[in-house]
């Protein structure tokens, strides 16, 4: 039966019923993620210190860099499991989740490390002067010295849950630690709490990631039987075909999160040298446009599994329909938001501080990255389904020409004339060209699918 309903959703439900069960779930629980970060800024930012404003931004990257290790394990296995389900191989799924969430395990162990070790020279890496690395350090100890292997295996057991097409409950699991985290900010972080500043929000992320991973643990163990999603120890193998199945999505994807993680460190850079202010303001920026980003994040890889499953079982028709579904709602909503956030961009800024020097250069920065809000989905949704294809060179190509080839550059050439504003145009810069090269590069792939189908 289990076989049976799983098979239902990927082959048989109506197109635009599937893609929303899927993605509706992954998009809620994503935007409640940007809600949760947004929370740290905005009650940080109730202090009205630009100093514990500035440390949740400087830590911005290095909280970003987990990332890399969710998408080597959690992309790279959720994609190997969704493609193994369209081809019945229920062992390979079995054993591509188990090696993903014992190895996200380590890796979030190692991380932790690393950090801890190496702690001094990274938060001058970051940005952090005299005035800010206390505060910046105070953060990164919760939420990276000890959270960094509840956060990692939170976000990957979502993807492994997510692949056999348990949105739902994969959203759930987010959600509940997000939320968690929300309620706990105030407490920690404001003076008439415990009054700990940007310390207070790293240990409210840290108990919420613990929590979200308690969620999960508890869903495996009630579903025994009816999962495919396996974390027994004998399952975890070595087998070329389950290491090199993950690895070929998860590697690329990886890269891409540290490439993004190397861009927010050059924008941090530039910005620093502006003041505390600037990065004050850039900072609040970032986590406002992250609300759109993480909406067609969201949104990508809500659609990967049944993605995977349909290439796998060469049903290229309704492939190309989830995909075009997809492309319509993302790109009309995404117009929408990037027209409210240019009008309301002042608005928007004054939520999170009451400081009319940080507000008005928000602003500005706001007017500049919202302008490449509505190109992001075409962009995003081609690299969803690289990924969900197996196909990691390709994801790992868009991920070289968005940061090293024109997002880095750009940044560079724009803060040279145009100073701190410039910088908010950077993404505009690279997503259109981007978008131009996802539309060149997905209509051919399906082209190529389409001829192979009729040989």
């Amino acid at each position: 039966m289990v076989n049976e309903n799983k098979s239902k959703l990927f082959e048989e439900t109506p197109i635009r019923k599937a893609v929303m069960s899927l993605a509706l779930p992954t998009v809620i629980s994503s935007l409640v993620m940007v809600i949760y970060n947004l929370a740290d800024t905005y009650f940080v930012g109730m202090m009205n210190d630009a100093v514990q404003t500035s440390a949740v931004a400087l830590a911005a990257p290095v909280l970003l860099a987990f990332n890399a290790v969710n998408n080597l394990f959690g992309v790279g296995s959720s994609s190997l499991m969704s493609r193994g389900l369209g081809l019945k191989k229920y062992d390979s799924v079995r054993r591509a989740s188990a090696f993903g969430f014992y190895m996200s395990l380590l890796c979030g162990l190692l991380f932790s490390a690393a950090y801890t070790a190496f702690q001094t020279p990274l938060l001058g890496i970051l940005g952090a002067d005299s005035s800010t690395v206390e505060a910046t350090g105070a953060y990164l100890k919760w939420t990276v010295s000890f959270g960094a292997a509840p956060a990692i295996l939170n976000v990957v057991m979502a993807y492994l849950v997510r692949s056999e097409g348990a949105a739902f409950h994969a959203g759930v699991g987010t959600m509940s630690g997000c939320l968690l985290n929300m309620m706990l900010d105030p407490i920690f972080i404001l003076p008439w709490g415990l009054n700990m500043g940007a310390a207070g929000a790293g240990l409210a992320t840290f108990i919420s990631n613990c929590a979200a991973c308690v969620y999960f643990f508890i869903l495996l163990l009630t579903k025994r039987g009816r999962t495919y999603v396996c974390v027994r120890p004998s399952m975890v193998c070595f087998k070329k075909e389950i290491v090199s199945g993950i690895f070929i999505v998860g590697i690329p994807a990886a890269i891409q999160n540290l490439l993004n993680v190397t861009g927010m460190t050059v924008l941090n850079n530039f910005t620093a040298s502006y003041g505390a202010d600037a990065v004050a303001a850039m900072g609040i920026a970032q986590k406002i446009n992250m609300v759109p980003l993480q909406i067609a994040l969201g949104f990508s890889q809500g659609i990967m599994p049944i993605i995977s499953y349909n290439y796998a079982g060469k049903n290229v028709t309704r492939m190309k329909q989830g995909l075009f579904f997809a492309l319509k709602v993302m790109l009309s909503f995404l117009v929408i938001v990037a027209v409210c956030s240019y009008l309301g961009a002042e608005f928007l800024a004054s939520l999170f501080i009451n400081d009319s020097s940080i507000i008005g250069h928000c602003e500005k920065l706001l007017h500049g990255m919202c302008l490449g809000i509505p190109f992001l989905c075409v962009d995003f949704l081609a690299v969803g389904v690289f990924q969900a294809c197996g196909l990691g060179k390709n994801a790992l190509l868009f991920a070289i020409l968005r940061k090293i080839v024109l997002e880095i550059p750009a940044l560079f050439a724009l803060n040279s004339i145009f100073g701190l504003y410039g910088l908010a145009y950077a993404q505009l810069t690279a997503e259109i060209i981007l978008s131009i090269a996802a539309m060149i590069v997905v209509g051919k792939l399906l082209k190529n699918l389409e001829s192979e189908k009729l040989l």
